[in-house]
């Protein structure tokens, strides 16, 4: 979680799931080294750790669904030559 937002989930935390918030930590927790945040440059965007694993293959599972991430053929059919521009005089 970024600094500036940590301690604003932790309150929607306490507000809405107190007696889920320690889970939720935790977890978080656990798949950043014990930490909430981690600001490093190549790791900052991943997890680590059994949960991270189960995240990622339940989005890849999840947008194989969805048809999310499939390219569609290339085609050529909207591209145009310009024609040329008509004499004025």
């Amino acid at each position: 979680l970024p600094w500036a937002v940590a301690p604003l989930f932790e309150h929607w935390l306490e507000e809405h799931f107190p007696d889920r918030k320690e889970k939720v930590l935790g977890r978080i927790r656990h798949m950043r080294g014990s930490r909430l945040n981690n600001s490093q440059w190549h790791t900052r965007m991943t997890g680590e750790g059994i949960f991270a694993e189960q995240i990622a293959s339940l989005f890849r599972v999840s947008c194989r669904h969805a048809g999310i991430g499939e390219r569609p053929t290339l085609s050529t059919a909207s591209f145009q030559r310009k024609k040329e521009q008509l004499k004025l005089f």
